[in-house]
């Protein structure tokens, strides 16, 4: 079988059939795409017919040029799932890839701002203006649902309820209700009153938030935002849009919230997935633990 047969194939099972987010599907085509180039470039088999001797030469070339063990790791899950199913739709006859074993690596657990970090940041967009009035209702919003920079970028004013105080969030196939403490839910109400209908392009625009040009705000327009504001309060931590979700399911934790719920807000298929949040919260525990002690 061709190599652009086998990666078309792949591709469009993950699409059609898995139902692979973007970010899954532009991770594992980007690694295929590369191992395909990488045999071409060497003399190795196609594909289909790579060896388990070959793919155990592929992953320590990664290694060898320097790659990260989660890239490494990224990468033996691209192709165990390549070869699991072409094995499935037996379009192989054994799957090579059953001895590729990911390194275990150490979990790095998530930066968080503390409460006060976070209110320094949010004050930071002064509503002057039409751009502060915005700026400061997604921060709001950011820090209030937890929801991903891609899910706040998505929102359409549809998905919007004041009234009950709460946003509709979609994600993949899924959509979930978050509620919003009064000063987000404040923020949100003055941008749609007082500011968006003079920022759209067109009376029919469905974006929730919209840059200057009046269409839906970009994931890039976002980060650049953010990091304007990082700068503004003279922040000195790392600050990305994931940063205001780390810290809403940290701050949460930390004042007795459930982590079933937390999951739920978070949208988390795994519970494993929110759990990260509680041995950040223990690590800060006993990093205060270890500080004002006097015996420790």
């Amino acid at each position: 079988m061709l190599n652009s047969e086998c990666i078309e194939l792949f591709e469009s099972f993950l699409k059609n059939e898995k139902k692979a987010s973007a970010n899954t599907l532009s991770s594992y085509m980007r690694d295929i795409h590369q191992f395909a180039a990488y045999q071409e470039n060497n003399g190795g088999s196609p594909i289909s017919d790579a060896s388990e001797e070959e793919l155990a030469e592929y992953i320590e070339h990664l290694r060898q040029a320097g790659k990260s063990v989660a890239t490494v790791s990224r990468n033996i899950a691209s192709l165990k799932n390549l070869y699991s199913y072409l094995t499935l739709n037996r379009m192989i006859e054994r799957n090579p890839s059953t001895k590729l074993v990911p390194e275990k690596s150490t979990q790095k657990l998530p930066q968080i701002l503390t409460s006060k970090e976070v209110d320094l940041l949010l004050a930071q967009p002064e509503c002057i203006d039409a751009k502060g009035y915005r700026d400061r209702a997604m921060l709001e919003l950011l820090y209030a649902t937890g929801i991903r920079v891609t899910e706040l970028i998505d929102l359409n004013i549809t998905d919007v309820n004041l009234a009950e105080g709460v946003i509709r969030c979609h994600s993949r196939d899924k959509e979930r209700y978050i509620p919003m403490y009064p000063k987000a839910v404040k923020a949100l109400s003055d941008y749609l009153e007082l500011v968006r209908p003079q920022m759209i392009a067109m009376p029919d625009e469905e974006a929730l938030f919209v840059n200057v040009g009046g269409e839906r705000m970009s994931r890039q327009g976002f980060w650049k935002l953010i990091k304007h504001y990082q700068k503004k309060a003279k922040i000195e931590k790392e600050i990305t849009p994931h940063t205001l979700r780390h810290s809403f399911a940290a701050h949460l934790l930390e004042n007795g919230a459930d982590i079933h719920a937390i999951q739920e807000m978070l949208g988390h298929a795994d519970i494993s997935s929110t759990q990260v949040y509680s041995q950040l919260v223990k690590k800060q525990l006993k990093d205060v633990y270890n500080m004002a002690h006097p015996r420790a």
